[in-house]
């Protein structure tokens, strides 16, 4: 809570502005609409008296001024209380500008003493890496509000554009495209045999790994929408950066100290809605998970919390920066890129509310990403769930974001873009057409708007979920009578799908005795969901004949994701619910994205066979 605390803190400069233009009119018109000044002359100004000549003004001569008028006026204008209040707010907004670096200054020497004490301190010494990124971050973010970005800009632009993007951009389409795939093929031989082996894992193991992660980019390539348009660049990077964050994780203890601290923050976070849920209910039923009370209670507390963030334009600032730095690394637009970073640490359904306003603006290949990001990852509320049934951390968080740059590149060789987005490079503010017409008169209204929404959302995931998860029950029945007949006494979705994941199972590296099982795990997360199957492998692990340790690093990798149906239902539920003119679009894409997010979180598992 203390992150949130500085966090907030840290943008009371940009919320105070934001908060000064809906409460005062006049800071609204230079928000909003730009004013337009009135010269000083034209209040003075008289009508030509019926003794004057329009001439005589045309040439120039300066028309009488009614002394007696002036003074009435200026005696009116000071009895007015609309001018009396905004010279109060103009007075008002000149104090914050003259306060403004004091708080900024107290703020920062705040963040210095609290880095200093938590370095110093024992209990929290062996943070030292995490606090000291959190703490430096935000002091930088202070210091560029002083500092023009110029001068660290310009420097690294006079190394930067000569020495690197100049010639690189020289080259050939062709020949950059070769440079790339000769890298990412370096980094993928080089993870799979560079390191030495651990356990029962054999250097054939890693191979089948390494070319299980060459038959799925194959599999989406003939099966994309228009594979002239693949955007070849982005898949690379994607791939490429996929492989490097598992080395910076998995064999660095520092990547994996900073992911866990995230996840544990975002955790952290959601479980406070659960606080206003215990007041309707109880404690005991809040600690029976109750997918009713607990997770759409956090969905409605974290919706209302985006709204009043948008609300003080701090949503935006972040939204700017992501657009910035993902169009500059994977050519995709602000939206994708939040949506897709953000899924690790919030969720499927919470994620895409990051982008509200602009989800009814997004293109196919847009709504397909977003539903993949969320398809391919787990978020931090749950966690710690699976953690207690035995799951590593390292694996889980490990996973997930190894899953971001994976859906990103995923979702494009599979629905490669043909439109324009409107987040791409350069994110307007914009606060959606309803807003527009009701804006909210504070944080605090912003804050019960946007927990209004959530209600809605909520009720739409709550809906969906009912009733996909009632039609699996269903077909399952019908299997199963079906299966009377051959003599087959449980043939359901879950059996006939894991033999038809066999092969897939394979590819990633599985040792060939556990291959069936293991199969069967990824038919009841993706029928069911990943937290039944992690109950079916805390089960195996539990019995006499449990799976080997790399067989169930694999499987608790492969079922770190929400691709299942019951998933299905919250992700149409979530866009439909923001963007109802796209609902088609959504139910019709939706599979594929599911597809494409289960097929991410089976490369991370494919790839994470590589170094172990």
């Amino acid at each position: 809570m203390y992150a949130l605390c500085v966090l907030a803190a840290l943008h009371m400069h940009i919320a105070l502005d934001k908060l000064f233009s809906y409460i005062y009119p006049t800071s609204r018109s230079l928000s909003r609409v730009p004013s337009i000044p009135v010269p000083a002359m034209t209040l003075a100004y008289e009508a030509p008296q019926p003794h004057e000549s329009v001439d005589s003004l045309s040439k120039g001569a300066a028309p009488p001024v009614d002394k007696e008028k002036q003074v009435l006026d200026s005696e009116h204008a000071s009895d007015d209380p609309d001018s009396d209040a905004e010279r109060e707010r103009e007075r008002r907004r000149a104090l914050y500008a003259r306060c403004r670096p004091f708080i900024l200054g107290g703020l920062a020497a705040l963040i210095l003493a609290w880095w200093i004490s938590a370095t110093v301190l024992k209990a929290t010494r062996h943070r030292w890496i995490v606090q000291t990124i959190f703490a430096w971050f935000f002091l930088a973010v202070i210091a560029f509000r002083f500092i023009p970005a110029r001068v660290v800009s310009e420097p690294i632009a006079a190394v930067w554009m000569p020495l690197v993007q100049t010639p690189w951009y020289r080259l050939a389409y062709p020949v950059r495209l070769t440079v790339g795939w000769l890298c990412l093929l370096g980094i993928v031989f080089g993870s799979a045999f560079g390191f030495q082996l651990t356990g029962n894992t054999k250097y054939g193991d890693r191979a089948i790994s390494v070319l299980g992660l060459f038959v799925f980019q194959c599999g989406l390539y003939l099966s994309s929408t228009r594979r002239s348009a693949v955007p070849w660049p982005t898949v690379v990077v994607g791939l490429f950066l996929q492989q490097a964050i598992a080395l910076f994780v998995l064999k660095t203890g520092a990547g994996f100290s900073i992911f866990k601290w995230l996840a544990a923050l975002a955790r952290d976070f959601l479980n406070q809605g659960l606080v206003g849920a215990q007041f309707f209910f109880s404690a005991d039923v809040i600690a029976d998970s109750w997918f009713f009370v607990n997770t759409l209670g956090e969905i409605i507390f974290f919706i209302a919390f985006i709204q009043m963030m948008y609300y003080l334009g701090v949503m935006q600032w972040i939204i700017k920066n992501f657009a910035w730095l993902f169009f500059k690394i994977m050519d995709v637009s602000g939206a994708e890129a939040v949506v897709a970073a953000a899924s690790p640490w919030i969720g499927q359904g919470e994620s895409a509310c990051l982008v509200r306003p602009y989800v009814d603006l997004m293109t196919e290949s847009e709504l397909h990403l977003t539903m993949t990001s969320g398809f391919s990852t787990i978020s931090g509320s749950v966690l710690s769930a699976y953690i207690a049934l035995g799951v590593p951390a390292q694996n889980l968080i490990t996973s997930s974001v190894m899953s971001i740059p994976a859906s990103i590149a995923i979702s494009k060789l599979r629905m490669p873009e043909r439109e324009e987005p409107v987040t791409r490079g350069r994110v307007v503010v914009d606060r959606g057409a309803a807003e527009e017409r009701n804006p909210p008169a504070n944080a605090l209204h912003a804050f019960s708007k946007g927990a209004a929404f959530g209600l809605v959302v909520a009720g739409s995931i709550l809906t969906n979920v009912l009733t996909i998860l009632s039609l699996v029950a269903a077909i399952n029945g019908l299997l199963t009578w079906i299966g009377h007949g051959f003599g087959i006494n449980h043939l359901t979705l879950q059996l006939i799908i894991g033999y038809i994941f066999y092969p897939v199972t394979f590819f990633l590296g599985v040792p060939r005795a556990e291959i069936l099982r293991v199969s069967q795990l990824l038919a009841t997360k993706l029928v069911a969901n990943e937290f039944a199957a992690y109950l079916e492998l805390q089960a195996i692990m539990a019995s006499a004949d449990p799976l080997s340790a790399r067989a169930f690093t694999i499987a608790s990798y492969s079922l770190c994701g929400f691709a299942n149906l019951g998933s299905l239902g919250i992700q149409i539920g979530v866009l439909g619910a923001l963007a109802p003119s796209r609902s088609r679009v959504i139910a019709r894409i939706a599979l594929s994205a599911m597809v494409c997010g289960f097929l991410s979180t089976l490369q991370t598992a494919g790839i994470a066979g590589m170094l172990i």
